[in-house]
């Protein structure tokens, strides 16, 4: 899912040098990512790179309804970035148990986030449906509860990634990224320079740190920059479409999102000194980089607490993702 930030005008900048930039972010939950080499002593805890979805045997539905509901599960929890398949449940796989219970009339779908040891790590149930409906297999019933469970699914997972984070002493949430920066390419006149300077200065911070090798980097960004010619508009003036992409991919080189800065710009404006622009271009950038390594890493994530009863980082809680 691409995330737009506001429209925002960078302040302090005079006529042909002022810049629009629109900053675009990944938003992506990986609840299952590989725990690669960070928290490796808590990888044997952490659900694998699936959920399986077994055919919900309690679920008040014929075998084909149920195995239906099962698929409908699956493509409704992929929309959610969660890479769940309907299938029986393997050792060691983490799976998800879907059930349904009467109430008055009406069926209430529920589910179970289970370890592969088989212990509860999060339950809940949606919205009632008709029991005529239910009972009948409906395709628009069980959709629609699909999509619902979904989301609370997804979120749960999210949760139990950051308990992970926060169990493991080596994650994002206790420790700065490790950020490798590999440069500016395209920029007229001293752009990538200065460019490159100003996004180190800007994105260091306390959850960031910038290096000058990509050896051990959480994450890598590099930045793009295309110019082009536009068409005069009424004022007859030569214009020319500036953009700027600043990429961030993980430690294996897979797309964690993207920041992007637009704007149309008077022709060769910036064919020689790029000054405050570069800053001001910079600082906007930074933000937008930080945004995609946070949500990408699920740093900001808030912890979902183990079930009550249950002791944290016992072998039988489950864990997330990899924190990066």
């Amino acid at each position: 899912m691409i995330c737009v930030l506001p429209v925002r005008r960078l302040a302090g900048l005079a006529g042909a040098a002022s810049l629009l930039l629109l900053s675009g972010c990944l938003d992506v939950p990986h609840p299952f990512r590989d725990p690669g080499q960070v928290g490796r002593s808590l990888a044997r805890n952490a659900p694998p790179a699936r959920l399986a979805i077994p055919l919900p045997a309690a679920a008040l539905l014929t075998d084909a309804a149920a195995r239906e509901w099962s698929r409908d599960m699956a493509a409704a929890l992929l929309e959610q970035t969660v890479p769940a398949m309907a299938q029986p449940v393997r050792p060691g796989d983490w799976w998800l148990r879907l059930g349904a219970e009467t109430r008055g009339g009406m069926v209430v779908p529920t589910y179970s986030i289970m370890t592969p040891a088989g212990v509860v790590r999060n339950a809940g149930e949606g919205v009632g449906v008709p029991a005529a409906a239910w009972a009948a297999g409906d395709v628009d019933a069980l959709r629609g509860s699909a999509h619902q469970l979904a989301l609370a699914i997804a979120g749960a997972l999210t949760g139990i990634q950051a308990d992970q984070m926060a169990l493991d002493p080596h994650s994002l949430k206790h420790r700065a990224a490790r950020v490798y920066f590999s440069g500016v390419k395209g920029a007229p006149g001293d752009g990538n320079v200065a460019l490159a300077q100003a996004f180190v200065g800007s994105l260091r911070d306390a959850e960031d740190a910038v290096q000058d090798n990509p050896r051990d980097a959480d994450f890598t960004v590099s930045c793009v920059v295309t110019v082009s010619e536009v068409i005069p508009g009424g004022s007859g003036h030569p214009q020319q479409h500036l953009q700027l992409v600043w990429r961030v991919v993980d430690a294996q080189g897979k797309e964690s999102g993207a920041a992007t800065q637009l704007h149309d710009i008077d022709a060769h404006s910036l064919d020689g000194h790029w000054g405050e622009v570069a800053l001001a271009a910079a600082q906007e950038a930074a933000g937008g980089v930080r945004q995609v390594i946070s949500r990408y890493s699920g740093r900001d994530n808030t912890p979902l607490p183990p079930p009550a009863g249950t002791q944290a980082g016992a072998p039988s809680v489950a864990k997330g993702q990899r924190s990066g």
